[in-house]
């Protein structure tokens, strides 16, 4: 393994999902991989890589897969959040093939994923953008990342958006900012994408609050997650949108005025959490939650 190359351990990883690929394919499909894996080995050639990319549902199936704990404990010490639970079998074996691929020649590497997104159809594009946490060179493909953003593709946006920690550690503030206001758009379970908290901005934090203002005029409702990323940005500015969510008769928009006043640094949001005693002990014993908070979005 090159640190210039994987920013991980490569060979750990890639035995670890060859194991959970093992364990939830048929023997069939088992035998059909590692003969590819062979060939792949012996000839290196790229017609060939790309065509086990494309073929791999047809021997695989579709099934979501069973991953153990102390499995998914092996995945996280090696690649924290980095997550497959949910994912098919075929979406985890594209993933592990990606990672088949030599990278002695940075260009070559370069020219077949490129060429891999561009005639992708959307499961294929799904596991690419899912495999970000796992290829070489991660600076290399934030502009793929934006891109990917901008799709209108249900699939796609959740493979970047969702328990995908890549784009929280390698996009710039305004393809972040974007990120998060395309899945408040699209619908997407906030408390799902990596990285939330911490790449929350000021920039994010005024877009979000002038994005509430359009939904109020216009009569509707908004994603009471959202107001987490005004967490560590309340101040004059936006209280008075606060002390609104705050007043609503929606219990689980109170909830989400009541935890950023308690995370928040600004004193009068603290001493409006302070004239409702029941709900502030809620949230210091831990009853109220973002997560919480998110079960009952679902629901």
């Amino acid at each position: 393994m090159s640190v210039a190359e994987y920013v991980y351990d490569q060979d750990k990883v890639s035995t670890l999902l060859s194991t959970v690929i093992r364990n939830n394919g048929n023997e069939k499909a088992n035998t059909w991989l590692q003969q590819r894996l062979q060939l792949q080995q012996q000839t290196g050639a790229i017609p060939q890589f790309n065509q086990t990319f494309t073929a791999i549902p047809r021997f695989t199936g579709k099934e979501v897969i069973r991953i153990s704990t102390t499995e998914n404990e092996q995945l996280q010490a090696l690649l924290p959040s980095f997550f497959v639970q949910g994912w098919t079998l075929d979406r985890l074996v594209r993933v592990w093939w990606l990672l088949q691929l030599p990278v002695a020649n940075k260009a070559a590497y370069l020219e077949v994923i490129e060429n891999l997104f561009k005639a992708a159809e959307m499961n294929e594009l799904a596991a690419l953008y899912s495999a970000l946490p796992l290829l070489p060179w991660p600076e290399e493909w934030t502009a793929r990342t934006s891109e990917g953003i901008r799709s209108n593709i249900g699939i796609v946006q959740e493979a970047i958006m969702l328990r995908n920690p890549y784009p929280a550690k390698y996009l710039s503030e305004p393809a972040w900012n974007q990120l998060v206001m395309k899945a408040i758009f699209t619908d997407k379970p906030l408390h799902l994408i990596t990285g939330l908290d911490e790449r929350a901005n000021a920039a994010l934090a005024e877009i979000l609050v002038d994005f509430a203002h359009e939904r109020w005029a216009a009569g509707r409702t908004l994603d009471p997650m959202q107001w987490r990323v005004l967490v560590n940005f309340v101040g004059e500015a936006n209280f008075a949108d606060i002390t609104r969510v705050w007043h609503s008769v929606n219990s689980t928009e109170k909830e989400a005025a009541a935890l950023v006043c308690a995370q928040c640094h600004y004193p009068p949001a603290k001493a409006l959490l302070a004239t409702d005693p029941a709900l502030q002990a809620e949230i210091q014993a831990g009853s109220i939650t973002w997560d919480t908070l998110a079960q009952k979005i679902i629901k």
